[in-house]
């Protein structure tokens, strides 16, 4: 006997099937319109004309155009050798920009870009690339020359400008190759002057240096920052982060002072440093208390300072260190230490004559030095 639940299940799944096969047919149905439909209307919109550049846009686009000849990409190499094979293989470094000094294929650069490479590539801006010879440096200001052997017409040398009038506010460019794109240009505006940094090889500190909001990244280091005349300002050289890229402060070494040096690195391989005579001692323990100060650790027998009487510390019986002079001021801009002692002589040439004022033992005395030069 069939009970009346079997005779009700029959029609229930007819009747469940029919909506199914409803909806099926009905979302085919909404599919194939919404699928359809905008494919009959898929035709690109018309262009609507934006009319000719702003005069600000044509001037940064010159800009770029005139000064990009004269970047150039530095990629750095090291040599190692197998030690299975024997075989000798180039390993790479890392990279950095630099710019274009002269016809004569001097290349400008941070010596930072170069420190414990053994050889260097320029990329020029057409891609020809060429092996660099290393002609000099100088690490207390982080500046580095190579020169290039290329054909004269690929070497357009970068407009030189001056680093001493400016104003913060002002535009400023700087073109480089961050993270290895080549020719980037970033803009913003001078945010400081006469800022300090310390040279990233040397620690010595550099002075009256360009702050910049321009975006500066790994790989633009030696490039130029160009003023809204195209001409070189400064050589972008260090910036503050805690990531290591762009956190919006950079730093660029004035082109006065790169000025000043480049001539010096292409006609003597070095620059003249001036010989006062001094080797400072770093420790700040030893000093006197509430006595500032660089403290004279060694006297270079026969320089200017040993001429002036300048006395060194030294050793008793005991091996008990005893303090000699202390220098407190030069030509009356006091000294805390050794920092301030070289950021005053920064502005001095051989022959000139300086004041000293020191301290030994609790006495104060003055002594006059004729700076010298160092002998290469």
């Amino acid at each position: 006997m069939q009970s009346n639940s079997g005779k009700r299940a029959l029609p229930t799944i007819i009747i469940s099937a029919l909506i199914g096969a409803g909806l099926v047919i009905t979302l085919f149905l909404l599919g194939k319109r919404f699928i359809t439909a905008p494919l009959q209307r898929a035709q690109p919109r018309q262009i609507t004309p934006r009319g000719d550049l702003a005069p600000q846009e044509l001037a940064t686009i010159r800009l770029f155009e005139q000064a990009a000849p004269s970047v150039v990409y530095i990629t750095t190499l090291a040599v190692e050798r197998d030690l299975f094979t024997m075989n000798a293989f180039e390993v790479p470094q890392g990279a950095g920009s630099g710019f274009i000094w002269d016809e004569q294929g001097y290349i400008v650069t941070n010596f930072h870009v170069l420190k414990d490479a053994q050889v260097a590539r320029i990329t020029l801006s057409d891609q020809s690339t060429y092996n660099a010879e290393l002609v000099g440096v100088e690490p207390d200001k982080d500046i580095a020359v190579l020169k290039i052997s290329a054909p004269d017409i690929k070497l357009s040398a970068i407009l030189l400008g001056s680093s001493k009038n400016l104003r913060v506010g002002q535009d400023v460019f700087a073109i480089g190759n961050p993270f290895g794109f080549d020719h980037t240009l970033t803009t913003g505006v001078i945010s400081g002057l006469g800022r300090e940094i310390k040279s990233a090889v040397t620690d010595r500190p550099i002075q009256g240096v360009i702050q910049t909001d321009a975006a500066i990244n790994p790989g633009n280091s030696g490039g130029p920052l160009l003023d809204s005349a195209g001409h070189l300002i400064g050589m972008n050289t260090a910036i503050v982060s805690a990531s290591g890229s762009y956190a919006g402060l950079g730093f660029a070494v004035p082109v006065d002072t790169v000025n000043r040096i480049v001539p010096q690195l292409i006609k003597f391989g070095s620059v003249k440093k001036l010989v006062l005579g001094v080797q400072l001692l770093e420790s700040r323990y030893l000093r006197p208390e509430g006595i500032p100060g660089a403290i004279v650790a060694n006297v270079l027998p026969g320089s200017p300072a040993d001429k002036a009487g300048i006395l060194p510390l030294q050793r008793d019986a005991t091996g008990a260190i005893q303090l000699g002079d202390i220098i407190t001021s030069i030509d009356d801009t006091p000294v805390e230490d050794g920092d301030d002692l070289f950021r005053v002589l920064d502005d001095k040439q051989p022959g000139d004559k300086i004041k000293l004022m020191l301290i030994n033992n609790g006495e104060e005395r003055a002594v006059t030095i004729k700076l010298g030069v160092l002998r290469r």
